[in-house]
């Protein structure tokens, strides 16, 4: 497949995505907008900080690492040996799921069970829709690295806006279900995922007369599962050697994006209901970031990894790909400074009305305003991270990953503020702080994309 061929479905997936996305977080961004007004803040924060960071942990340190080496090269290969190795995040998941679940119910402080019920069912029931989720993993990178643009956005925001529907009736009408609601509306939200997946691939592969059977490695559903392939070999050691590069540096990764999270819920530096406050606008603030930015670097991502060999120089490389590779880098990083700078400049101005809008009284009244002017600088280091990391991952060799593991070391090397250790502190701490905390972590990162 040529380079230009490459792009060309990669600008298709990264638009195809931003347009439905944009469509679908408007739906999701009303019905959040109307839960809120029926929620007390320390739920808010058990549910998007406690619950949901055991949740996302659970899901990086099982599948990101895998995600990224079976992402790396082209289509030609050994799908089977790649297909078996991403089932072994199934495993990975189980354990992290029970580990990290033994932690938060035992090691961590557990919540008022008058102020917020019900919270082991909580613990339990986000790990196992983690655990439930990495079972449509297969699948997942099937369907990216073969380019089919609407799947994911289809499936993710269908998925998405159901479980709003669902937390919205639960909330009117059982609200003294406490963390029972958003405890099954996770799971609903996993399963749903997942069988969006199942069944188009099911469908696909039930229809002969489909022209994307054509591209695809595996012609029946009972393909997708483990089985031996004819070699004898079960996995791709050098897709696995790989992998553990890359959990090597996922774990660190995990750290800089939930940092503020992970010293909320292991330092108690702020109760549960200043972190629903800082949670609500940490995703007021990122919003755009998930909408503009996430989609390119996904789908860039594959891009990159199709035209470049993975670890080759470059003057060794068909000079064509390099240049169509050089050209999309630099529009990249140009519509990421744009869009950044737009997005820092109107969010100092409007952000105590986006947050009376969004929540009321509740978020524009106290340190939301300045949390979320803050947050707008924030995402202008995201916008350029974004985009060179997904460039620096897909051209690295394995060797390099492992350097570059050292470099984003020294990012998190950087220490908690004083005022935000319980040892020292004297005065309550400020959220915007742990923000800045967080916008100096990723400037480190920054500087490691060479």
């Amino acid at each position: 497949m040529g380079s230009q061929e490459v792009l060309g479905q990669a600008a298709r997936l990264a638009s195809s995505g931003l347009l439905l996305q944009v469509l679908f977080r408007l739906i999701t961004f009303v019905l959040n907008a109307f839960i809120l007004r029926f929620l007390s803040k320390e739920i808010v924060g058990v549910v998007n900080v406690r619950l949901t960071l055991l949740y996302s942990t659970t899901l990086f340190l099982a599948r990101e690492a895998f995600r990224r080496a079976c992402l790396s090269g082209g289509t030609q290969r050994d799908w089977s040996q790649t297909l078996n190795l991403l089932w072994l995040t199934v495993p990975l998941g189980v354990f992290w799921s029970l580990f990290l679940g033994w932690i938060w119910l035992q090691l961590l402080e557990v919540p008022d069970p008058n102020v917020v019920p019900h919270y082991a069912t909580g613990v339990v029931l986000f790990g196992l829709s983690a655990v439930v989720e990495l079972l449509g993993e297969p699948f997942w990178v099937l369907a990216q690295a073969h380019m089919f643009v609407k799947l994911k956005v289809i499936a993710e925001s269908l998925s998405v806006i159901l479980k709003s529907v669902l937390t919205a009736f639960l909330v009117l009408w059982l609200p003294h279900w406490g963390l029972y609601i958003f405890s099954l509306a996770q799971l609903f939200y996993t399963t749903v995922l997942v069988l969006c997946y199942v069944i188009y691939f099911t469908r696909l592969l039930g229809s002969p007369e489909s022209t994307k059977l054509q591209t695809l490695p595996v012609s029946r559903i009972t393909d997708l599962l483990p089985n031996i392939t004819r070699n004898g070999a079960f996995i791709n050691w050098k897709e696995a050697k790989l992998t553990w590069s890359f959990f090597k540096q996922s774990f660190l990764k995990q750290i800089l994006t939930e940092g503020e999270r992970y010293v909320m819920t292991f330092l108690n530096v702020l109760n549960f209901g200043d972190q629903g406050v800082y949670d609500i606008v940490n995703n007021l603030g990122s919003l755009v970031a998930r909408l503009i930015f996430q989609p390119i670097e996904e789908s860039f991502y594959i891009f990159f990894a199709k035209v470049l060999e993975r670890g080759k120089d470059a003057t060794l490389q068909k000079q064509e790909d390099v240049a169509v590779a050089a050209a999309v880098l630099e529009s990249l990083l140009k519509l990421a400074l744009l869009a950044g700078l737009t997005i820092t400049v109107f969010g100092f101005a409007y952000s105590q009305l986006a947050l009376d809008i969004y929540g009321g009284a509740m978020l524009s009244s106290g340190s939301g305003p300045v949390l979320l002017r803050s947050y707008c600088l924030y995402v202008l280091l995201l916008a350029i991270n974004g985009v060179t990391e997904c460039f620096t991952f897909a051209a690295m060799s394995k060797e390099e990953v492992d350097r570059g593991q050292e470099n984003h070391g020294r990012a998190v090397d950087l220490d908690v503020p004083t005022e935000h250790k319980p040892a020292t502190r004297t005065r309550p701490p400020r959220l915007h702080g742990i923000l800045s905390h967080r916008q100096a972590q990723l400037l480190g990162v920054c500087t490691c994309h060479k």
